[in-house]
């Protein structure tokens, strides 16, 4: 009975590894458990093209704007290109035929937009001072001693495109108000620079006697260049009129529109979207309608100007 019981054991020894052996063959992990997912980029995810106004040069619109398009493009899963336009008015004839799906307008070229296609405004950006909106500004050199309208006579004037605010409306409501009914007849020379830098620049270095453009691109070159503000003289500024704002064409899906404008209205609650916040020199987007472009269409009013057939060609 001894032997019997001493093989007993034996047998259940081997059976016991025999069954150990078989776990460790076929592995501890519980039978039929998915592998774990890796994120990868969708390469055939929708594209979104977007049109920026030359507000300054190609390479600085880039810079400034290419980080928030790849933010959007991460947390929509979308692709967004950038298409820096050489002129104003451009953005009005390429948004069709380049197949855009949106812009980043200046206040008239939405006005514009917004009258002959009916694009639809989502959101601007807001500073870090709380300011979401820009104003014209008339320019001269300190010591030029320009100080009216009347000094002004036979000088040369510098706009900046005939599809700005800043750098053309306000100029030409500031003539009517002063008395000038052919700005062309009381100066020697006017000329489209096409950027507001370019005016700023062509002033400040005497390639014209007066300029006219927007506070918020003389504000960010004065810090980088200390003449501006030292050497350069504001004559009088325009009402304020809404930063650039993100407009999207109306048949665009209804679902990426909402989520365009979430994206950037709720940016600022997100750290990594604070960052890009902080590079674009905002501290949030805002929420923005048609009727915050109020002041835009009151000067198109004032000059007698008709949107819906205004030739934006510059002559």
């Amino acid at each position: 009975m001894k032997i019997l019981k001493n093989r007993n054991g034996v047998m259940r020894s081997v059976l016991m590894m025999a069954v150990l052996s078989f776990i460790a063959a076929t592995g501890c992990s519980e039978p039929n458990t998915p592998p774990a997912k890796v994120k990868h980029i969708d390469t055939n995810a929708v594209t979104v093209t977007i049109g920026l106004i030359p507000e300054q040069n190609i390479f600085r619109q880039m810079d400034r704007y290419e980080p928030l398009a790849n933010y959007i493009s991460r947390k929509l899963g979308i692709k967004i290109k950038l298409k820096v336009l050489p002129r104003y008015g451009n953005i009005i004839d390429n948004f069709v035929s380049e197949g855009m799906d949106g812009a980043f307008f200046g206040s008239f070229t939405y006005a514009l937009a917004h009258a002959r296609l009916g694009v639809e405004v989502l959101a601007r950006p807001e500073d870090n001072e709380g300011r979401s909106t820009y104003h014209g500004l008339i320019l001269v050199r300190k010591d030029s001693l320009i100080r009216t309208i009347a000094d002004m006579r036979g000088k040369r004037f510098a706009f900046v495109d005939k599809a700005t605010t800043a750098g053309y409306l306000f100029p030409l409501a500031y003539f009517k108000e002063n008395g000038i009914k052919d700005y062309r007849a009381h100066f020697k020379e006017v000329y489209f620079a096409g950027t507001h830098e370019d005016v700023i620049d062509d002033v400040l270095n005497n390639k014209t006697d007066i300029g006219a453009a927007k506070n918020t691109v003389f504000d960010r070159l004065a810090e980088a260049d200390r003449r501006i503000k030292n050497e350069l003289l504001v004559l009088d500024q325009s009402p304020d009129v809404p930063e650039n704002g993100l407009a999207v064409r109306k048949d665009l899906d209804g679902s990426l529109k909402k989520k365009l404008k979430e994206a950037l209205l709720h940016m600022h609650e997100d750290p990594d979207g604070n960052k890009i916040l902080n590079q674009f020199g905002a501290r949030k987007f805002i929420e923005t309608t048609d009727e915050d472009y109020g002041p835009v269409y009151a000067y198109a009013k004032q000059i007698g100007l008709n949107l819906s057939v205004y030739d934006y060609m510059n002559q």
